[in-house]
């Protein structure tokens, strides 16, 4: 199930102080599944990590700094990257210094939460509301899974009974119009779309200008897959997000950047990029299979401050979960 929320600072900074609260039975079931497909989806990650980790602290009953170099170099390896990788060592040093790691067991208790924490930063879940429509901006490189997701997000909503608009601003891919309209269609959604080749900043007009006299709840934005590396294409979407805001001044609520999982690092170069030119609101983690790398989207979280809000597992419309960071890093360390 999708959580939504307003999204509010306070709310955000709440979330960081508090821990996940206890689900109720049900939930509780239905979370054992999913984390069951999380342990499947980061076996790749878990492979070359956890069973590496518990061979480095399992049985040790002493904590040394040797130690504590060799976990730098798993945690790199496992695509962290250098900064957040050495904000965790050091934090482990000085736990260490204070003789508060006895052991393997409690270095392993120490990095799970500290991981744990990096990701729980910021407010989870989605900045929707009742009673006003609710826009998305989506983004993301080609391939990434953004307009499978954005098909997975309307049929969610409309089960939810809200009324969607999709806009098929990704005019230069051959045929993405049309899997949008096949995703409308599964979700009972409407679609505005233009011609192959169309300026996508005069489809997001006019489904803005639809979606508004309507009185429909969610707009959701496609837009061209597009290397973060092309200047001017990025420059197209900063005015894309302009021309939307003519319109309804207050969106989008949420800027979304869908991620592939399996891209490892080169995900964080994609995220920094997108989201110095549109200032990214929320992430998505899509493909999250047996080749994923998702120790990523730890560093990602920890460098640029961006929570991550969506996670994908296959090609379903069920396939789309709420983030939940302890149920990812148990699966990501198999504790």
């Amino acid at each position: 199930m999708l959580k939504f929320g307003s999204g509010r600072k306070a709310q955000a900074a709440e979330a960081q102080k508090q821990p996940d609260p206890t689900p109720e039975p049900e939930e509780q079931e239905n979370r054992k599944g999913i984390l069951q497909r999380l342990r499947r989806s980061l076996s790749r990650t878990r492979a070359g990590f956890s069973g590496k980790l518990e061979r480095l602290v399992g049985g040790k009953k002493q904590i040394s700094p040797e130690l504590l170099e060799e976990l730098e170099e798993l945690l790199i390896g496992a695509d962290l990257g250098v900064p957040t990788t050495m904000a965790v060592i050091e934090s482990l040093s000085a736990q260490m210094s204070r003789r508060q790691l006895k052991d393997g067991q409690c270095l392993r208790r120490a990095l799970q939460e500290q991981l744990t924490g990096i990701l729980r930063r910021g407010d989870h879940s989605l900045n929707f509301a009742p009673g006003r429509l609710n826009t998305v901006l989506v983004l993301g490189v080609n391939g990434s899974g953004k307009t499978t997701t954005i098909g997975k997000l309307a049929c969610q909503l409309s089960g939810q009974g809200q009324r969607v608009l999709l806009a098929a601003a990704d005019t230069f891919r051959a045929a993405a119009a049309d899997q949008l309209a096949l995703w409308a269609r599964r979700a009972g959604a409407d679609i505005i779309r233009h011609r192959d080749g169309a300026d996508p900043s005069a489809v997001v007009y006019d489904a803005a200008q639809a979606a508004r006299a309507r009185g429909l709840d969610f707009l959701i934005i496609d837009t061209a897959g597009r290397l973060h590396t092309k200047h001017n294409l990025m420059e197209e979407l900063k005015k894309m997000k302009r021309v939307l805001q003519k319109v309804l001044p207050e969106a989008p609520q949420e800027t979304l950047l869908v991620l592939d999982a399996v891209t490892g690092q080169n995900a964080l170069q994609q995220a920094r990029a997108f989201h110095q030119a549109l200032g990214v609101s929320a992430l998505a983690l899509t493909k999250l299979d047996s080749s994923a790398r998702g120790g990523a989207i730890v560093g990602i979280v920890n460098e640029l401050d961006i929570p991550l809000k969506l996670i994908g597992f296959g090609e379903g419309a069920s396939d789309l979960r709420s983030f939940s960071p302890r149920e990812f890093v148990s699966a990501f360390l198999d504790t």
